[in-house]
């Protein structure tokens, strides 16, 4: 028997332009039956056949469901299972840490983890001699919070064969003392020599990693993950494999994008898989390429050189390459998003993108309308004459928010005067371009709240800076929501289907335990989710909510 459920005695707001705030929902069979005046939904609801339930708010608010438009699935669940240093309020805190769990390991195990930030320590780059004399008898390999850099110790160097001889990979760089000896820190290409002599998790271990990676985003309000893969963790075909595995047992109950990686190239094309491909549960998204690295390992690559240094980052790809292989991606009907940091890369990608959607050869070739538009992931630091061309060349800025606060001193030292341009949320909104607001998960936090706390304030979430870092490109809550909500949606080419509380859309939406349009902005951190509730189930609830 059909039932209609009513969402009563409580806000609901919906991100429609033509009705921005409701009294009642009804949903039936899984989309939103009525949205307006609770004599409206329940006149909407005995129209039809079946039963109908209530569902009380007891005042509490409904958003739609929130979207994550930048998470790494895999890496983010192995976190949770290794040692964390972004919380340690020091150095010799952290190398406690390390010994701490060190002692817990079995013999010739791996030590693994990472999350720490030496900006944060107020200190140079950790060594291999610091994490020697905690950790002496097993390797260690700790990636950055960026993923960009990995802290190893003299027995990892060791097992991956890396010594004085040991030449730079083309795409990163081995950290070396005085004496050119290492020192313990691999730069971007650089953790592959690690990478390679790591034994996988098994298949069954990543199902049970994944699974307790997407409850947990679950919790937040979740439902809908564009998944990235890891920098260098190759975990595109091996998550697609693992999500599938899970929708076939009716155990997926977010929507997911998966993008795909540089190495997944061939095999893609020799299917002839395009973007867009699959269902409203797993779809087949964008390649992914990296066009840097990161601020924070000086990696991502500027037009002019880093303040009180001699570079301008790390050229991880070649402008020429990196349009070569956007080109082949687009004319085979694969959208690109592309990872740029720095204003250098972030030209080099718009670049890319614009010569790949120029006919060329003796007979113009022009490439197939796209399934989903093409993106590009950060776009941290802009130059203000590449700004407009995001509008022009119809992309995606997908954006994390939650960087302005972890980075904000790491951007002064580096950047100076060139922060002006730096997370140009409103710059951008203002000149008509789609935000798709996510966390780079576990780069920074996956709780979407402190990503919206920060849009709306730029403020850590202690309230510093006073007013709000730039506070000219801070953007109103309403906006900022629609970063959360419309915007991934618009990227994965879904906005008739979700991103917004309106009859006929999927009921997909959050119930929270607090308002956010009555609470101060200093109070949008602790906002917490109640209720998740996806086509009209409830997949996830709070204990004691």
């Amino acid at each position: 028997m059909t039932t209609t459920t009513i969402l009563f005695n409580g806000p609901i707001y919906t991100l429609d332009p033509d009705q921005p705030r409701a009294q009642a929902l009804a949903i039936r069979e899984g989309r939103i039956l009525a949205v307006g005046s609770e004599g409206k939904v329940q006149a909407a609801a005995i129209s039809g056949k079946g039963k109908t339930e209530g569902l009380n708010l007891r005042g509490r608010a409904v958003i739609p469901g929130l979207t994550d438009a930048h998470l790494h699935l895999l890496w983010f669940g192995l976190a949770a299972r290794q040692v964390q240093l972004g919380a340690t309020p020091n150095f010799e805190a952290a190398l406690k840490m390390i010994a701490d769990r060190a002692a817990t390991l079995p013999p010739n195990a791996w030590l693994l983890g990472g999350g720490w930030d030496q900006d944060l320590w107020g200190r140079a780059w950790p060594t291999a001699n610091d994490l020697d004399r905690v950790c002496p008898n097993h390797p260690a390999f700790l990636v950055r919070k960026d993923g960009h850099s990995a802290w190893v110790n003299r027995p990892a160097l060791a097992l991956a064969g890396i010594d004085d001889q040991t030449p730079d990979p083309s795409n990163g760089r081995i950290g070396r003392d005085q004496k050119g000896k290492p020192n313990g820190i691999l730069v971007e290409g650089a953790q592959e020599l690690i990478w390679r002599i790591l034994e996988p998790p098994s298949p069954l271990e990543r199902l049970q990693i994944i699974q307790a990676a997407l409850t947990t985003a679950l919790s937040y309000g979740l439902t809908s993950l564009h998944i990235a893969p890891g920098v260098y963790l190759r975990d595109s075909h091996d998550t697609l494999a693992d999500l599938q595995i899970l929708r076939g047992r009716g155990d997926l109950h977010q929507r997911c994008l998966l993008h795909l990686a540089l190495p997944d190239l061939a095999a893609a094309l020799a299917l002839g898989l395009r973007s867009g491909f699959g269902d409203r549960w797993l779809r087949l998204g964008n390649l992914k390429l990296f066009a840097d690295g990161s601020l924070g390992s000086e990696t991502a690559e500027l037009l002019q050189p880093y303040e009180n240094r001699q570079h301008k980052g790390l050229s991880i790809i070649s402008g020429e390459e990196l349009s070569e292989t956007t080109h082949r991606a687009i004319h085979a009907g694969l959208s690109v998003a592309i990872h740029a940091i720095g204003d250098a890369a972030n030209r080099k990608a718009l670049d890319a993108i614009e010569r790949a959607l120029k006919p060329r050869g003796p007979i113009a070739a022009v490439p197939a309308p796209l399934a989903l538009p093409n993106r590009i992931e950060h776009a941290m630091l802009l130059d203000p004459q590449d700004l407009p061309r995001f509008g022009a060349l119809g992309l995606i800025a997908s954006m994390q928010p939650a960087q302005v606060a972890s980075s904000l001193a790491l951007a002064e030292r580096f950047l100076g005067s060139r922060c002006a341009q730096a997370f140009a949320w409103h710059d951008l909104q203002e000149a008509g371009v789609p935000l798709a607001f996510g966390s780079a998960a576990p780069s920074e936090t996956i709780n979407p709240w402190l990503g919206i706390h920060a849009a709306v304030t730029r403020q850590r979430p202690n309230g510093t800076p006073e007013g709000g870092w730039y506070p000219e490109q801070r953007l109103s809550l309403i906006s900022t929501l629609k970063g959360y909500c419309v915007g991934p949606a618009l990227a994965s080419s879904e906005e008739n289907l979700k991103g917004k509380l309106k009859p006929g859309m999927l009921a997909d939406l959050v119930v929270l335990a607090a308002d956010p349009f009555q609470v101060r902005p200093a109070e949008l951190p602790a906002i917490e989710t109640d209720m998740t509730i996806v086509e009209g189930q409830i997949v996830w609830e709070r204990a004691g909510s």
